[in-house]
């Protein structure tokens, strides 16, 4: 009981460094990753529709992103959705294509962004937490059906904070990676 106690908490705060990772990408640093883009969605014929499954987006430089809709009606909906997203980006169409320049980040804009990986690590540290609550709870449960003894309970809460321990690490690292990158001056 204790072992697929821990295994679901385990499989649970993996899933939140998945979710906490992919957020991350949608983070700007300076440099043109097609990932800036993949939140946005766009209104195709009624249907909220991301970006890159209405067009091909690629990187042709590093301070450049470049959007080929597969159908040319679409280019302006796609250049206001860019526009009025929080990117802060300025998308040209010239008919066939939109470029999407990446401009430097200002040191203010940086510091913005670095606030704003803060908040979202500090949610994912929360599910984490969280998780290792439901996980403790169900411990206690089964320990007062009198499925398992009273050691195997504290064993499995201690296995349960290490987990956390460990996920919450993980959540950092990847933190504090992303904000060396979003710092680095180019």
């Amino acid at each position: 009981m204790v072992k697929e106690t821990l295994a679901q908490a385990r499989a649970r705060m993996g899933k939140s460094v998945e979710e906490f990772q992919r957020e991350l990408a949608t983070v700007r640093t300076g440099r043109a990753s097609t990932s800036l883009l993949d939140h946005l969605k766009i209104d195709y014929f009624g249907t909220p529709t991301p970006l890159n499954q209405v067009s091909t987006l690629s990187v042709p430089e590093p301070t450049l992103i470049t959007v080929q809709s597969w159908d040319p009606s679409l280019l302006t909906v796609i250049e206001k959705t860019i526009r009025s997203s929080d990117l802060g980006l300025n998308p040209m169409n010239d008919g066939k294509i939109i470029r999407v320049p990446i401009p430097p980040l200002t040191e203010e804009r940086r510091k913005d962004l670095v606030k704003h990986v803060h908040g979202i690590l500090e949610k994912h540290r929360l599910t984490v937490r969280n998780i290792r609550r439901d996980a403790n709870e169900e411990l206690r449960r089964i320990l007062k059906e009198k499925r398992i003894s009273e050691d195997d309970e504290r064993h499995g809460l201690e296995e349960a904070q290490k987990l956390t321990d460990e996920y919450v690490g993980k959540l950092e690292a990847l933190g504090n990676t992303k904000e060396h990158e979003i710092l680095e001056m180019k």
